[in-house]
């Protein structure tokens, strides 16, 4: 898509619209093709790059692409030990290794130049299609990941718990057990259920979608002539070394958040 043929409005919000398709009357369902695509398609392919390296993986000197991977796995194997006490090869430490990879991989699509990918795209369409290349950058996907680790954290604790024990913990923590404080209690901890999936998305697209904006306007700024061209091309490059930061930072704490989340599930109050 060609910056001169559109409005800097007209260029944003081209760039942050998705391809959606409407199922149904359109009244029920909107499906963002973009955001689905590029998430499988983003798991498949840290799936089939961890299997490559394993299925390579020997027990004399490691390869570079092995010695990586073994350095990925025990760091966040460390992460989760410090955090979780119980058997956490079974479920934890995979899941967090899972979060962490697809996550990152989602994260770093915000690399890609909006521009190349809008005119890879206008050749496979047309000129007005839209695809979001960030997955993240959509709040249905964040939330979508947060309300899993939301509904594994309530599994976990009634596996843990009992479902009577589970729910004696929310009329009876953290006040007592007095019948009185029983809504107080209820309160307290329904507020606690309702802000974890909240903080845990709306933390990870807010970042994402703010670099993907800042990506955009300094892409605005280059095509306004040659010292734009010099001055956006400067503050982009130490704008993406920054967002390197950003995007690692990012994955990092969607996983430990969500291994917390799931070792507060198996502890009481």
């Amino acid at each position: 898509m060609a910056t001169e043929q559109l409005t800097p409005s007209e260029y944003i919000a081209h760039h942050l619209s998705f391809n959606t398709h409407s199922v149904g009357n359109g009244s029920f369902w909107t499906l963002h093709v973009d955001t689905f695509v590029m998430s499988i398609a983003l798991g498949l392919i840290a799936i089939g790059l961890i299997w490559w390296v394993v299925r390579g993986a020997t027990a004399g000197v490691p390869s570079k692409r092995q010695a990586f991977v073994e350095l990925l796995v025990g760091f966040i194997d460390d992460q989760v030990k410090n955090i979780f006490h119980g058997d956490r090869h079974k479920f934890i430490a995979p899941a967090a290794l899972t979060v962490f990879v697809w996550v990152l991989m989602m994260n770093t699509m915000d690399f890609l130049p909006v521009d190349i990918v809008a005119w890879l795209v206008a050749h496979i369409g047309d000129e007005h299609t839209k695809w979001r290349m960030v997955p993240t950058s959509d709040v249905n996907t964040t939330f979508a990941l947060a309300l899993t680790v939301w509904i594994l954290m309530i599994f976990f604790a009634i596996k843990a718990k009992g479902l009577g024990g589970w729910i004696h913990e929310l009329f009876c923590s953290p006040f007592g057990t007095h019948p009185l404080v029983w809504p107080a209690n209820f309160a307290f901890n329904l507020i606690e259920y309702i802000s974890k999936p909240l903080s845990h998305s709306l933390r990870l697209f807010g970042n994402m979608y703010a670099g993907e904006v800042i990506f955009l306007l300094l892409g605005l700024w280059a095509a306004t002539g040659l010292t734009g061209t010099i001055f956006g091309a400067i503050l982009g490059a130490g704008w993406s070394i920054f967002h390197i930061l950003i995007v690692v930072l990012q994955a990092f704490i969607f996983m430990m958040l969500t291994v917390v989340y799931l070792a507060m599930a198996h502890e009481s109050h």
